[in-house]
């Protein structure tokens, strides 16, 4: 065996010599004392490791801290974790349920056995109790040991822990080893490392929410800083709905949607889900139609990806079908000349800023529709960056309704100078509830960014690698101007669907298959693999039963929408 290798650590921009067998951990020490905020884990030749990770040959590695979404993702995991043995230690007769993310944590639950859906309520002694147990073992600074064991003793020992959920994804994996993680004898696996030791949780605030908990761990941003308690009731109501018709399709986890498809019942499955988002598109169409006399403006906004075109479509046939006349206004064509555009940090152009658009003039137009006037909507013409007249003008009769949709259209600055009582806010986005299992959720944002991938190569020309890196700069375009207004809306509309993910894998895996090692945008693309190798995909046969109406059809094709 040779006496040492060469490292190259991107964090220092120079080759170490290394010992075979030096752990991550122990490299760490020497050669990442200079970062911001503690080191949680590290990527190795592209490749995510937790740092207990042995290394025994030449590599690249980046060590990571809270600041990169890989090693956020490794602490919440960690913190689960904690979470879990904790409710264990304290509470052996209760199940604890990973439900969704929100804003700032991740909601959870205790339930009397896994079966029930029907949360067991702490008393205010009890929550202390658990959140004290928490920071016990965080203060006792425990080891994560990881270790593999054969799939069936996992699958028995999810059994006996009241995981069935998590029991029957190990078994039908077709796998014959699966990576256990240990707390003492507190046992569970996870999809992704862990934090070497309990003891490198620095942050963390369990606060009561709802029927449950919210889990917090540090801001995303600025990873020294606790995250701001706000609370999204209408956000968590669209997850508890979301969930309900999941319940009722029987595939509330990754594992029975899987044993549904495995059946040959993904047909019905399409179908029931389609109807359920008709019933959803109806819904908010009669909210409209009730308001008739007063709404005049609907507003839709929504993350990247969220299906907001199809959703603004959907909406329009279902109030054509009350009586009115949905008549559609492109917000981005009242973008300011762009030598008005307002400059970002770096001193270029920041057309996602609301101050891009041309406020004033957007209010002027609106209330002068609103009073029965005749007005010239403006073109934008984005090659030459100028607002245009080309004669398109409007005047509103009875019964019309202007749709507009932009990534602004719930911010209260938008429309200051318009009645309120006449506008109709919808908020559309990919909330997905579905679980992996009992303790790994499944990122809306994840589920999100596979839908563009899937979209951006069949139609846009940019490979899956470009969809990858550009992905952060979108997250933090949503995080400024779309999420802090979510709340604003008078309806949420849940685009998910409960089949989506058979779908996306059909299409995506072999985008992300595409991707080579030395690619920046490698280890993403590994991860998502690893996460979709957890589903069974839809076949061609079963794809075709999805209808043309459908959101999804917005991202794989064969819409007979025009976008």
């Amino acid at each position: 065996m040779k006496e040492s290798f060469a490292v190259y650590c991107e964090n220092t921009g120079r080759m170490h010599e290394c010992k075979p067998g030096t752990t991550l951990l122990e490299l760490m020490h020497e050669l990442a004392p200079q970062m911001r905020y503690p080191v949680v884990a590290a990527l190795v030749d592209n490749q995510l490791k937790e740092l207990g990770y042995a290394l025994y040959n030449a590599c690249a590695l980046r060590f990571l801290d809270m600041g990169h979404p890989d090693g956020r993702r490794t602490y919440c995991r960690t913190l689960s974790f904690v979470l879990q043995k904790a409710v264990a230690d304290l509470f052996p007769h209760l199940q604890l349920v990973m439900e969704y993310n929100l804003p700032n944590g991740t909601y959870g639950e205790v339930r009397r056995d896994a079966q029930s859906r029907e949360p067991y309520v702490f008393t205010q002694d009890e929550f202390a109790a658990l959140e004290a147990r928490m920071r016990e073992i965080i203060a006792e600074d425990v080891v994560i040991r990881k270790t593999k064991v054969p799939a069936q003793e996992a699958a028995d020992l999810f059994c006996k822990q009241g995981k069935p959920q998590k029991a029957d994804l190990v078994k039908n994996l077709d796998r014959h080893f699966v990576s256990m993680y240990y707390i003492g004898d507190y046992a569970d696996t996870f999809y992704g490392p862990l934090l070497y030791s309990t003891g490198a949780l620095y942050y963390f605030e369990l606060i009561p929410f709802s029927t449950g908990f919210c889990l917090q761990s540090p801001n995303y941003a600025t990873p020294d800083q606790r995250v701001q308690e706000i609370y999204q009731d209408k956000l968590s109501d669209a997850f508890a709905e979301s969930a309900e018709w999941y319940s009722i399709l029987g595939a509330d986890s990754i594992a029975q949607v899987n044993e549904i498809i495995r059946r040959g019942r993904a047909k019905e499955l399409i179908q029931m889900m389609e109807t359920l988002h008709e019933r959803k598109y109806a819904s908010i169409a009669n909210q409209i139609c009730a308001k008739r006399d007063r709404i005049k403006l609907v507003l839709i906004s929504g993350p990247s990806s969220s299906g907001k075109t199809t959703t603004s479509k959907r909406i329009a046939l279902q109030c054509r079908v009350l009586g009115l006349n949905p008549v559609v206004v492109a917000m981005d064509d009242y973008f300011v000349d762009r030598e008005q555009t307002p400059l970002d940090e770096n001193g270029e152009y920041d057309f996602e800023s609301l101050y891009a658009l041309d406020l004033p003039f957007l209010n002027q137009q609106l209330n002068q529709l609103f009073a029965g006037e005749e007005v010239e909507i403006p073109t934008f013409d984005f090659k030459q960056g100028r607002r245009t007249f080309q004669g398109h003008r409007i005047r509103m009769q009875e019964g019309d309704v202007l749709i507009m949709e932009g990534i602004h259209a719930l911010n209260p600055n938008l429309l200051q100078e318009v009645e309120q009582d006449r506008i109709f806010r919808v908020y559309a986005s990919a909330l997905t509830p579905l679980s992996m299992d009992e303790n790994n959720l499944i990122s809306t944002s994840d589920n999100r960014m596979l839908r563009r991938m899937v979209r951006d190569n069949a139609t846009r020309g940019v490979v899956p690698a470009d969809t990858i890196l550009r992905w952060p700069s979108v997250r933090r375009g949503e995080e400024k101007n779309i999420f802090p207004f979510q709340e604003n809306a008078d309806v949420f509309f849940n685009s998910s669907s409960v089949f989506e993910l058979p779908l996306l894998r059909y299409y995506a895996e072999p985008l992300l298959m595409r991707i080579p090692p030395s690619s920046p945008a490698y280890a993403e693309s590994v991860r998502l693999r690893k996460f979709l190798s957890m589903i069974l995909p839809l076949t061609p046969q079963e794809i075709a039963y999805i209808p043309p109406t459908s959101i999804l059809r917005e991202f794989i094709g064969g819409s007979s929408f025009d976008y």
